[in-house]
């Protein structure tokens, strides 16, 4: 947008703050309106720019509301771009030089996001109430004007009969649960229906185990362990302590509305074809299936499989995925590196120095900011606020990249007792680190703060450690998919760092690293290069040999785990020098050579191997056979003509010993004897 942004109004929201309209502006390129109170004395000047072509953009969230109102009345098709400055940066103690962030802020906001995917979810209102008692069948009396109800009770001892059958009332115990909104699939053990006679309390007949409920809502009042990890992540899925009344009420009235047809954005996308699960029935790389919270990512045979009903967004499968099968949709990879770019850019055009970008969430992080500004000393001046989705989707490809393009620090806000767990989103602080360290950035420039206190936030902000920016930032434009823009990224962070060295030594786990091969042990197999879904391991059609190219390694042990002879061993690092290298040969042989018609299909070696193993030590090889050994010396053409041509039938084998009975071996002993009746061995 930078191009095309025509007008810019910043706004002093009533001189309460100072503003650098200039720099601003400069930012994107766009035309400067000045103003004190563009929502109410100056609202005809917004009124007009809306009112003719041209991108506008309006440093200003909290009366979005009305400019949209006036966009609207105006008749434009596009609506103009908010971004706030007041919280973020204008309110501050910090606010005089405060400047440079602005720019930044409007910058960044400026730069197009592609549109959200949606995922739809329709119910029908078909709803499970999954009980203890009779509070179950309360919540079904107030729930059966808006949706069709089932009631389930694991404990149906002392429940007292319903008058009239409103809805049918079932015992059994839940086992085992899958789904999400619209879909729901349960499996029941003990269930039992009751009998219509049933007096002061509900009698059941006989149980059995194993039926099935299919619904489209649960709404859970047992009391006990959840149905589904992350339980408050499931769509459709409601749960109340059932001795907490508020609870309880509360989620009869989420269920209460969840009839109808929902939507929810595709957080991640996925390309099957690039995924490194596993190959030939061997596991490789599980990082997603080990830190999905919800349970919506399962394995598919050599590839996972993601429900995006079941997705809760929290990315960390995307930023852990070293292949970029999974990438973050919310937004792209290198829409947010865009506009972490443009933010960069502003800033250190406009003069600031010591950035320190501040990933956070609209839900919680947002809101402790916006605390911090009214009721507090405001961010710093050189933070800089990053809005994402959820901060666990902020991958290592991000962080390289804004230390590339000049920042000194990036922390990521999260609540003090996170949704779920951040296992992923430490690794890649951890390995930020030691990347950041190892280049001369300084050590713990990357950290998670874990607070839900503003002026906890603030202290911490103002106690980092400062790193030392580079001198020369990088201005590179990230495209592509996820792994070429974390290669990029990494590339150019290398050559913008202080103190760069070739090989920085990383934890497992890690997207990048070589492999280490004991070249006497290797057969030249070719196992490693048909398992290796990235490509890293390779052949040559020409001759025996293997070859790797190390920027194209994503770790996922499938090499290791299946060579035969276990002569490889994967080394998490990321080694500069062998990226800047290209491919290398591991090992190479001379080939053998068909005796037939001399093509080369294998290597002399391995050849060798096989006919020193089976010479004089095989049946099929040995004696009047031992001619046989020269198919073993041809190609896989020659191999066969010679095998139909000699009718040879490699199954066929010595006749076996004839099957001897009892008296056979009575026969034999007699024939043995001698003549006054004794045993000839005696």
């Amino acid at each position: 947008m930078a191009a095309s942004a025509s007008t810019l109004f910043v706004c002093s929201c009533e001189r309460t703050m100072p503003l650098a309209p200039s720099t601003a502006g400069e930012a994107i390129g766009a035309r400067v309106m000045e103003g004190h109170q563009f929502c109410g004395a100056e609202l005809d000047r917004v009124r007009a720019a809306l009112g003719r072509d041209g991108d506008v953009v309006i440093a200003c969230t909290a009366q979005a509301p009305l400019f949209l109102e006036v966009a609207e009345e105006e008749g434009r098709e596009t609506a103009p771009t908010f971004v706030n400055i007041r919280e973020m940066a204008g309110w501050s103690d910090q606010a005089a030089s405060a400047g440079p962030k602005m720019a930044a802020l409007i910058a960044a906001a400026a730069e197009p996001m592609p549109p959200v995917s949606i995922v739809t979810l329709e119910s029908k209102g078909v709803a499970l109430i999954y009980g203890r008692d009779d509070l179950a069948i309360e919540a079904g009396r107030k729930l059966a004007d808006r949706l069709d109800i089932t009631v389930l009770i694991a404990d149906a001892r002392d429940v007292t009969p319903p008058r009239s059958a409103e809805f049918p009332v079932f015992r059994g115990r839940v086992r085992n649960a899958k789904g999400h909104l619209g879909k729901f699939e349960l499996t029941i053990d003990d269930f039992a229906l009751p009998a219509p006679s049933s007096r002061s309390k509900l009698v059941f007949g006989e149980a059995r185990n194993g039926a099935v409920s299919n619904c489209d809502v649960v709404l859970d009042l047992s009391g006990g362990a959840p149905l589904f990890p992350a339980a408050d992540l499931r769509p459709g899925y409601v749960r109340a302590d059932p001795g907490d009344p508020a609870d309880v009420e509360r989620a009869i009235a989420a269920v209460g509305g969840l009839s109808g047809t929902f939507d929810k954005p595709r957080y991640v996308n996925f390309e099957a074809s690039l995924c490194a699960h596993s190959r030939s029935g061997i596991t490789g790389c599980t990082r997603c299936l080990d830190l999905c919270p919800t349970g919506a990512i399962t394995p598919a045979g050599d590839h996972v499989a993601i429900d995006p009903a079941v997705c809760a967004g929290c990315g960390q499968c995307a930023a852990s995925c070293p292949t970029g099968a999974v990438s973050y949709a919310l937004p792209p990879a290198d829409a947010l590196m865009r506009r972490l770019r443009a933010l960069m850019q502003a800033y250190c055009n406009a003069g600031g120095v010591d950035a320190h970008v501040l990933f956070h969430d609209g839900e919680h992080g947002e809101e402790i900011i916006v605390a911090l500004a009214r009721f507090g000393a405001g961010l710093p001046a050189n933070v800089l606020p990053v809005r994402v989705n959820e901060v666990t989707q902020v991958g290592p490809e991000a962080i390289a990249a804004l230390f590339a393009y000049g920042a000194a620090n990036v922390s990521l806000l999260a609540r003090a007792k996170p949704k779920h767990d951040m296992l992923g989103t430490q690794r890649i602080v951890d390995a930020s680190n030691r990347i950041m360290e190892g280049l001369g950035f300084g050590a713990g420039l990357v950290r998670v703060i874990e607070t839900d206190d503003p002026d906890a936030l603030r202290a911490t902000l103002d106690g980092s450690a400062k790193g030392k920016a580079t001198d020369k930032p990088a201005a590179f434009v990230a495209r592509g998919g996820k792994r070429g823009v974390l290669e990029t990224a990494l590339r150019e962070l290398h050559r913008a760092a202080p103190a760069p060295v070739p090989v920085i030594a990383l934890d497992k786990g890690s997207p990048f690293g070589g492999v280490n091969l004991d070249v006497e042990g290797c057969t030249l197999c070719l196992s490693c290069v048909t398992a290796c879904p990235s490509g890293a391991l390779s052949d040559n059609p020409e001759k025996p040999m293997l070859r790797f190219t190390e920027s194209l390694c994503v770790q996922c042990g499938l090499c290791q785990s299946t060579c035969p002879e276990k002569v490889i061993r994967i080394e998490p690092r990321v080694d500069f020098d062998a990226w800047n290298a290209g491919t290398k040969t591991l090992k190479e042989e001379e080939p053998f050579c068909c005796i037939t018609c001399g093509k080369p299909f294998g290597a002399k070696s391995s050849v060798e191997r096989v006919i020193a193993k089976l010479e004089a030590k095989h049946w099929m090889f040995s004696g009047a056979n031992a001619h046989r050994l020269d198919i073993v010396r041809m190609c896989e053409d020659c191999r066969v003509e010679k095998a139909v041509n000699e009718s040879f039938d490699p199954h066929a084998a010595p006749p076996r010993p004839p099957v001897m009975t009892t008296e056979d071996y009575l026969r034999a002993r007699e024939q043995k004897k001698t003549p006054f009746g004794e045993d000839e061995r005696s």
